[in-house]
């Protein structure tokens, strides 16, 4: 019966110590997303912690960071880009990007469960991730674009809203992965 109890302790430890990496994940995406450059897209640091929290926290726990950001900023807090918030700038035009972070955790969970995490591994499903939440972002950017301001074709999305953004996401993702990597071994 102590073994049953002690079980039980440590099973509820690991949920506790999860729920707590979970809201730093969600509280470091929110402080990234605070330091932006606004252009048409804001320029932000929201990638790098996005990168930053899959790869420390692992696909499961770095996602459900993603979820729980996501979440806080859609109920009105302060926590996106420009010190923003509210249902209003998820489903605005630069939304699907917000959303598509989602995708990048979901990615990265599939690609590390089907194959050994690797450096190469995380590599490509934080590359195939982001270009998943370039898709998702530039359709959902075009159609309430559309909506609001008139037809726009897909490069001139594009040219606003991914292609600046390239090689700053992968620097960002660089730099995540290098410290992730040095910070790994004291997660739990």
């Amino acid at each position: 019966m102590d073994n049953t109890s002690t079980l039980t302790t440590k099973e509820s430890a690991f949920k506790t110590l999860d729920i707590a990496y979970i809201a730093l994940g969600a509280a470091l995406i929110a402080v990234c997303s605070w330091i932006s450059i606004p252009t048409t897209v804001p320029f932000t640091l929201q990638t790098f912690a996005v990168f930053a929290m899959l790869s420390l926290l692992g696909g499961k726990r770095g996602t459900l960071s993603v979820l729980v950001y996501i979440l806080i900023g859609a109920v009105g807090a302060p926590v996106f880009a420009g010190f923003s918030g509210g249902i209003g700038v998820v489903l605005g035009s630069t939304g699907g990007y917000i959303i598509g972070f989602l995708l990048t955790g979901l990615v990265y969970i599939v690609a590390t469960k089907l194959f050994k995490k690797t450096l190469v591994v995380e590599i490509l499903a934080l590359v195939i991730g982001l270009a998943a939440c370039y898709a998702l972002g530039t359709v959902w950017f075009m159609v309430v674009y559309s909506r609001d301001a008139g037809a726009i074709g897909a490069m001139t999305a594009l040219s606003w809203c991914v292609f600046p953004f390239i090689i700053p996401d992968l620097v960002k993702l660089a730099l995540a992965l290098v410290l992730a990597r040095r910070v790994r071994p004291v997660i739990k």
